[in-house]
């Protein structure tokens, strides 16, 4: 575990005697106690996690909307300061760099919170494409740290505990606030399909907070977790859903990517491919039989190679076993029977819609 980053709030992961492993370049905490019980405490009531890996990078400059908008596939100028936007960086190829959220501070000032796996990568190439636009492009990773506190019961824990009232934080917006004298930045955001707030400030206020929830019982959740609560809403992995060989158009993100913009980097590819038609799609499965698919098994018709998994469980919520998987365009029509192997034994299985769970987003 030699040069691993470690976050804010590494003492307490270790003090919780926390399961930790490398992860994007940082060490990280897996499970305190159950996956299955962190993962059933954000979707039932309450859980906090360190993400502070996540990497922040700020554009500044008169040029920061149309900069943005020249390398981000969704659109921010159009949008009201303290608007979150999801969307991704695009290669001229139209795969993906890598996806983000843009915080719209001003017209002149927007944060790229990026995957922490890719923030060195994000950077270089962000700075690269800055040439001819009135922009500084910041890597303010080291500055910030991060924790998300999701579920049913995030908004009145921290009225609770701050009085501090959310109610009025609409989804996928954010606000600065005071938190225990500390500047900080919350916004109605998440990667589970609940209800909650992500939370950035300096990594003593990170401290501080984390330590205020953790008093009043909040439930400490690793990336165990977080993977199959974001795996449970359908929500894309880098590495898996998405990467620098996948587009978004067939990752299923087209809804991410605004056509209307006079231009942006890898918009031609896109058009192309779509006119084109597109060789493979992601898609949801679910097996018929008790057995988990996991990333990388092979997807089959008959005797044919369709595909692959990009992200398998035995769903914690749904009991039962289901996946994503980039499959050929002709077996990917819902109600496809197909098949995954599994330990050298095709386990039958239908391709099906990828709303596996309601969302429950306050919006």
């Amino acid at each position: 575990m030699e040069n691993l980053k470690e976050t804010c709030l590494l003492g307490y992961h270790q003090g919780k005697g926390a399961k930790l492993e490398a992860f994007a370049g940082y060490l990280m905490p897996i499970v305190y106690t159950s996956i299955i019980e962190e993962h059933n405490s954000v979707r039932n009531n309450v859980g906090m996690f360190d993400v502070s890996h996540m990497g922040e990078i700020l554009v500044k400059g008169k040029d920061t909307c149309s900069y943005v908008d020249h390398v981000f596939s969704n659109e921010i100028t159009s949008k009201p300061d303290g608007k979150v936007v999801y969307g991704m960086l695009l290669y001229e190829k139209g795969t993906i760099v890598d996806d983000l959220l843009v915080y719209k501070i001003s017209d002149q000032e927007c944060l790229l919170v990026v995957n922490a796996s890719n923030t060195g990568k994000d950077y270089t190439w962000l700075v690269e494409q800055s040439d001819g636009f009135d922009v500084t492009v910041a890597n303010l990773s080291d500055d910030y740290g991060q924790i998300a506190i999701q579920g049913p019961n995030a908004e009145a824990t921290i009225k609770d505990l701050f009085d501090i009232d959310l109610s009025e934080l609409g989804f996928y917006t954010f606000a600065f606030k005071n938190i225990l004298d500390c500047k900080v930045i919350v916004s109605r955001t998440g990667y589970t399909g609940e209800d909650g707030f992500e939370i950035y400030g300096d990594p003593m206020a990170i401290r501080l907070i984390w330590d205020a929830f953790d008093a009043v019982g909040v439930t400490p959740c690793g990336l165990g977790a977080r993977d199959t609560l974001r795996f449970e809403a359908a929500l894309p992995l880098y590495g898996h859903e998405i990467s620098d060989e996948i587009t978004p158009v067939g990752a299923g993100l087209k809804m991410f990517v605004r056509f209307e913009k006079n231009d942006f980097i890898g918009k031609q590819a896109l058009e192309e491919q779509i006119e084109s038609g597109l060789k493979r799609r992601l898609v949801g499965l679910e097996l018929l039989q008790t057995a988990i698919p996991r990333e990388g098994y092979p997807v089959y018709s008959g005797d044919n190679e369709i595909g692959y998994v990009t992200t398998g469980y035995l769903s914690i919520t749904l009991k039962k076993p289901i996946a994503m998987a980039m499959v050929d365009v002709d077996h990917a029509k819902i109600g496809t029977e197909i098949a995954v192997k599994i330990r050298n034994k095709l386990v039958p299985g239908v391709v099906r819609d990828r709303k596996f769970l309601q969302k429950n987003y306050k919006k």
